[in-house]
């Protein structure tokens, strides 16, 4: 089993990078958008493109045969998929961070089960709203979550729960928190209850699912907030959230450049163009206001990349992240979605009827709509981060929702 590691570390080393092949592939994910929509869900040709092109390997380890894409490339991949699709990109990300944290941070023997001779899918929701009660080796687990991007293509459940012991919730050995753990359930042992009818991401089938007294063995779980990986590098003291805010922060990146590209188009078309843009190319109003959503959005771009280079550096040191710099990349995410949902509005404002009807443009707006309500953007997460930048929680480290007393 090690030589066979070995190898297949060795080939994925040597392997064209991840971003250009998400390059090159733009044109083929793009054709299956309108699909996947109308699906509900990703086609099979898109699915075969990210399995094919080796997307889903991009946060498993290399000793596994993948990418463990540092920061700035997971960052480039995903924005470029979503550039493509939005869907697509999502549905990619919501992947990676279920299934990187399995691979890193399951124990070993679990792990090498799973992950050493394929790269099965694992999605949904690693919010803690399940209730797990100790029986023998593992727990009984019951709960129902939302969500579940992307569960529609699984075979494993990535989904949260806290420990409870005589009908309370039981404490880490030697900590004041909660036993909060993630759960690796075979998908068949769910129920998946839909309720997706929603504005945006249609394709990413972010369903609903319950599960009802399931036993999950304790070697299918791992810490919720751990961020030192069992297999694979230092990439992974990112932990989830770290792994979560890259994700997210491509996502709104990729949509908002295809926004502003499919406008420029428009603006520059020989016809069809919308009344507020009567001549070609747009008139003094529009060219100033073009040139602000571009300035916009290339600084919240240069923000990413300056925040995460960063924190790239720090991991390739093998430095521990401080919590400023998770503040930072928090910070970072927030901004990014709220100024490119701006973006996206100016632009659906001057395509008029073109970005109303069926179309990119009306697909971009409605995805970062969607977007901008996922809980890592909300206001709750802009004061967290404002508190910590003013220096007013000291001894505070970042949980999943906000900052918390050290475990």
């Amino acid at each position: 089993m090690a030589r066979q590691s070995e190898g297949r570390a060795a080939e994925a080393e040597s392997l064209p990078s991840l971003s250009d092949k998400a390059r090159e592939m733009i044109p083929f994910f793009a054709a299956q958008a309108a699909d996947n929509e109308a699906k509900g869900r990703l086609t099979e040709a898109t699915l075969a493109g990210l399995r094919d092109g080796g997307f889903a390997g991009l946060w498993i380890p290399r000793c596994f045969g993948g990418a463990e894409a540092w920061p700035l490339e997971a960052l480039a991949v995903i924005e470029t998929l979503s550039y493509a699709d939005g869907s697509t990109g999502w549905v990619l990300m919501a992947w990676q961070v279920a299934m990187g944290s399995a691979a890193a941070y399951l124990p070993p023997d679990t792990a090498k089960a799973l992950f050493a001779d394929r790269m099965p899918v694992i999605a949904g929701q690693g919010a803690a709203n399940g209730r797990a009660i100790p029986d023998g080796n593992g727990f009984r687990l019951t709960g129902h979550w939302q969500y579940g991007s992307g569960l529609l293509h699984a075979a494993y459940i990535h989904t949260g729960g806290v420990v409870f012991a005589d009908g309370a919730p039981r404490l880490w050995p030697g900590g004041k928190s909660p036993e909060t753990r993630i759960f690796i359930v075979p998908v068949g042992e769910a129920e998946f209850l839909g309720n997706w009818d929603v504005l945006g991401l249609r394709a990413t089938a972010s369903i609903d699912y319950s599960l009802t007294d399931i036993f999950v063995p304790e070697e299918f779980t791992h810490k919720q907030t751990t961020n030192v990986p069992l297999q694979g590098g230092n990439l992974y003291s990112l932990g989830i959230q770290g792994m979560g805010a890259i994700c997210h922060s491509g996502f709104a990146l990729g949509v908002g450049r295809r926004m502003l590209d499919e406008l420029r188009e428009l603006a520059a078309a020989e016809t069809g163009r919308p009344t507020l843009l009567p001549q070609r190319g747009g008139g003094e109003s529009f060219h100033e206001q073009f040139g602000a959503a571009e300035a916009k959005f290339r600084a919240v771009r240069a923000l990413a990349h300056e925040t995460w280079g960063d924190i790239e550096e720090t991991l390739k040191r093998g430095d521990k992240l401080s919590t400023r710099q998770i503040t930072l990349s928090r910070l970072a995410l927030n901004h990014i979605t709220s100024a490119t949902a701006e973006v996206c509005t100016f632009a659906y404002k001057y395509a008029g009827g073109r970005a109303l009807r069926a179309s990119t443009l009306q697909r971009c707006f409605r995805d970062i709509y969607a977007a901008t309500q996922h809980i890592t953007t909300g206001p709750n997460i802009l004061r967290e981060c404002g508190k910590e930048l003013l220096g007013v929680t000291p001894g505070k480290v970042w949980g999943p929702r906000g900052l918390i007393d050290p475990e």
